[in-house]
């Protein structure tokens, strides 16, 4: 039974979303300001976090924040309808969905059940097949390392932690170099195709990738922007 956590002040979305979580199978542990919240998730690390961005004590970016230290675990933000510059930082600091107030249950429960499909998606084991070759997981690009299985990624041997939702829009960049991949595919990579979202959430994303990979290498250039179309990953 996967194990949510969630945390938001307001009493009546404790109440609402957890028992619908529950309806549909999750544990679901609950916070009501960012400093428990912390707390709780770090002697008790869920399957993913659904954070409000507006609580008392610590608000759901430093939240968010303090748990990338320890944890890639799935994040999904509530956020006000109005807070398009929270929506955007969130997206840089590693959130991998955000959900507008006032929201359906419905798909709040559809874009948890898509996270936690992409995140359970990725088993333990070896990197290696059994007569001991790489296996299929893994895709190289020059400098570019891969690993499905693991969700790794490295740049020059350098480890660089993604999210699982920035792992699987560079990975699908990265299966055909020089191929130019539009925003609309991107997110039928990453996301489940009953889940909408829209352009800036791509965009939002690519920045954050380019961000991380160019503290293991500031001369960082492979995701190259065409204007109007999409994104590619540069041949080498």
């Amino acid at each position: 039974m996967p194990k949510i956590a969630l945390v938001d002040d307001d009493q009546n979305i404790l109440a609402s979303v957890s028992m619908t979580l529950q309806a549909e199978g999750y544990h679901v542990s609950t916070y009501t300001d960012g400093a428990s919240g912390l707390e709780g998730l770090t002697s008790d690390m869920p399957d993913l976090a659904i954070l409000d961005i507006k609580m008392p004590r610590m608000d759901g970016m430093e939240l968010l924040r303090r748990l990338r230290q320890k944890s890639d675990i799935p994040v999904i933000f509530l956020t006000s309808k109005d807070d398009e510059i929270d929506e955007l930082f969130g997206l840089k600091m590693g959130a991998d969905d955000f959900i507008t107030k006032p929201f359906s249950q419905r798909l709040l429960v559809e874009r948890v059940k898509a996270i936690l499909r992409r995140a359970q998606a990725r088993p333990e084991g070896s990197a290696q097949s059994t007569d001991g070759t790489p296996s299929k997981s893994v895709l190289e690009r020059g400098r570019l390392t891969m690993d499905q299985e693991r969700h790794t990624s490295t740049w020059d041997a350098k480890n660089v932690t993604l999210t699982v939702t920035e792992f699987l829009i560079l990975f699908a960049l990265a299966q055909r170099p020089g191929v130019v991949k539009s925003r609309d595919s991107l997110m039928d990579a990453a996301y489940d195709d009953q889940v909408y979202v829209d352009d800036r959430t791509i965009d939002s994303h690519i920045k954050r990738l380019r961000k991380k990979f160019r503290v293991v290498d500031k001369e960082f250039d492979m995701i190259e922007t065409l204007y109007g179309v999409g994104y590619r990953f540069k041949e080498q």
